[in-house]
């Protein structure tokens, strides 16, 4: 029997900044971390946009809201810290007819709200910023949004905490939770003070065994890049749509990454399985069952027009649809140059059994044994060291 302080489940991101955010609070705590694969970072925590997003999509009441302004600047300062690099090229937001300009606006105010840095502009000055995006009357300028290598950042973070005294443990997956605060693992069983679960994927089945979460199951939806290979990048600065505010998906939009890449996407295909990936790879009967159960639902009732939404995501595993829909941004592309896809990502989504919703906002459920963070989808990449400090403070005495 191993015994800990504090045992996270899961060192991706989150995990790993939990763990960080510890440390700085309980020096002399004793740390372990598990992780189910060989290494860090090969689930959402590496494979999303590498983004860092501003903050100007959320409410003023989320918690989205609440972390992402300070999120971005503690992650800058981060990797300008260690040496990773900053691909500071801002974002444009821009509009392809009058109907869209509400949605804009909205944009604006909840980022003046929030206190993020961002300007409404017109095609004159979206002109010098980007010449080759277009919009309709106005467009909104984001300086602050910027681009970073996800998987860079987690093992820089890996490598921070275990260096100052916790316990990594990779190979070491979760199996059951056998009471007093002691959990079964595939490599024996660990006992902990307090027990955090930032398990992604896998976070509401490991809440479910601490008796919390069952008002909710995550939906695992598909996200691809198409990837630019020309020589020189078409863009210099990332282009977004408008998007449809009901849903947490930002549309298909223009990403410049860290090394200056041009990529499109993502997709946001319902998958089936929850590391549906490639294939069959991973392949899991039991939560295809499930999963298409809820899914199934969601297409009956068409619960936040999911019909449509399924229709039109599954349309985008073709290179063309993808390229037609990021076409209408700009006033130029070579359509060909868009020919290679990314290491796709699954977003760990959580869906409200009973009300058949998309769970907007970050969800944490507790109480003084053990922390569930039981959805930390985008923008949690950006929010993870402001978000991971305010989980310590809140859940962990």
């Amino acid at each position: 029997m191993i015994e800990c302080d504090f045992l996270i489940i899961g060192a991706g991101v989150i995990g790993l900044s939990v763990a960080h955010s510890l440390q700085s609070k309980y020096k002399n705590s004793s740390i372990l971390i598990i992780e189910k694969e060989s290494d860090v970072a090969l689930h959402a925590s590496g494979r999303n946009s590498g983004v860092l997003h501003a903050g100007f999509y959320y409410t003023a009441d989320s918690l989205k809201a609440k972390f992402t302004l300070e999120g971005n600047q503690r992650l800058k300062e981060f990797c300008y810290r260690y040496q990773l690099p900053v691909n500071e090229c801002g974002k444009v937001v821009v509009t392809k007819d009058e109907s869209e300009l509400e949605g804009l606006y909205e944009l604006k105010k909840r980022g003046d709200t929030n206190g993020v840095e961002l300007y409404l502009i017109d095609q004159n000055r979206l002109l010098e910023i980007e010449p080759n995006a277009k919009t309709y009357k106005e467009a909104l300028y984001s300086p602050n949004t910027a681009t970073v290598n996800p998987t860079e950042v987690v093992k820089k973070l890996r490598d921070i905490v275990v260096q100052n005294g916790a316990k990594l443990y990779t190979n070491t997956q979760f199996k059951h939770n056998i009471g007093l605060n002691t959990i079964e693992t595939n490599q024996g069983k660990i006992r902990a003070t307090k027990i955090i679960n930032t398990a992604g994927l896998y976070a509401d089945k490991i809440a479910s065994s601490f008796g919390f979460g069952d008002a909710y199951t995550i939906i695992p939806f598909k996200g691809i890049y198409l990837r630019y290979s020309g020589k020189t990048t078409p863009i210099k600065t990332n282009i977004y749509p408008v998007p449809k505010l009901e849903n947490p998906f930002l549309g298909v939009h223009y990403t410049l990454t860290v090394d200056g890449t041009t990529k499109i996407g993502p997709t946001a295909i319902p998958a089936f399985w929850r590391e549906n990936y490639d294939g069959f790879s991973n392949f899991n009967i039991e939560e295809m069952i499930e999963i298409l159960y809820y899914e199934t639902k969601l297409f009956a009732t068409d619960s936040f027009h999911f019909r449509k939404l399924a229709f039109e995501e599954f349309q985008k595993y073709s290179p063309n649809k993808l390229v037609s829909l990021a076409q209408s941004m700009v006033k130029s592309i070579e359509k060909e140059k868009f020919d290679s896809w990314s290491k796709p990502g699954i977003r760990a989504q959580l869906l409200h059994k009973e009300s058949l919703e998309l769970v907007q906002d970050f969800v944490v459920e507790g109480d003084n044994n053990s922390v569930h963070i039981l959805n930390a989808v985008s923008p949690a990449f950006t929010c993870s060291f402001a978000f991971s400090e305010w989980i310590v403070n809140q859940f962990i005495d």
